[in-house]
């Protein structure tokens, strides 16, 4: 999320949290499908939640993952009968703010400060995809997972004794999910890493040990947090 003082998810926590109860889902709940139409946005308050789509042939490709503070608007704005253009998942116990579509696309039409909020967000969002695409096509699929480990350090990591500890729980399979791999490559790429010492994978989280290492294999341009996220 954006660090400026004025945010569209703040300016909506804002404004409709004295109106809207929190509502709380549990770990593995689906808000809403790909193709669904849309009936509401959601403001995540607590908790991880994971946006993807399900390729025909049935791989599921998670595109990016949600975590506290968060705002999800992943449908085509003011537009006439839209539709979800992913899945969300939770990932672990939520809490969120469900707000009707209608009410959202209004306030932001009728309130400049919200408006020029979220179209500084939207921005955001497009570089990041952007980011996103160029190291997958640049560095293939290898370069791709570290894209995505360092990604994870910056969502998620804590820094201990032993590196950065990325807090999130992630199976072989999500983890090849969010590199759009499959589980076996990604197995041969983090058991190469592992063995160069470079993670360590305990009880579902990775370590990440020597971060650099993974930044200098893929020409990492250190961008801020804001951009290289996974959110």
């Amino acid at each position: 999320m954006q660090q400026h003082s004025i945010t569209i998810y703040n300016l909506m926590v804002q404004f409709f949290q004295k109106n809207e109860p929190i509502q709380k889902f549990k770990s593995n709940s689906v808000l809403f499908q790909e193709k669904d139409p849309v009936e509401n946005v959601y403001l995540l308050l607590k908790g991880s939640i994971a946006l993807g789509r399900v390729h025909v042939r049935g791989k599921d490709f998670i595109l990016k993952i949600l975590n506290d503070r968060e705002l999800m608007v992943e449908y085509q704005l003011f537009k006439a009968h839209p539709h979800y253009q992913f899945y969300a998942k939770t990932l672990t116990d939520c809490e969120c703010l469900v707000i009707k579509k209608e009410q959202f696309e209004d306030f932001v039409l009728t309130d400049p400060d919200a408006m020029k909020a979220l179209i500084a967000w939207l921005s955001t969002g497009y570089l990041k995809a952007q980011m996103k695409c160029q190291d997958l096509i640049m560095n293939g699929k290898k370069g791709g997972l570290y894209s995505i480990l360092i990604r994870l350090c910056n969502s998620y990591g804590v820094k201990t004794d032993n590196g950065i500890l990325i807090n999130l729980p992630l199976t072989h399979q999500e983890l090849a999910n969010l590199t759009y791999g499959t589980r076996e490559v990604i197995q041969r790429a983090l058991k190469d890493l592992r063995e160069k010492d470079i993670i360590s994978y305990e009880n579902q989280m990775f370590t990440v040990k020597n971060v650099n290492y993974l930044k200098e294999e893929v020409d990492c341009q250190n961008c801020s947090f804001e951009i290289c996220g996974l959110n």
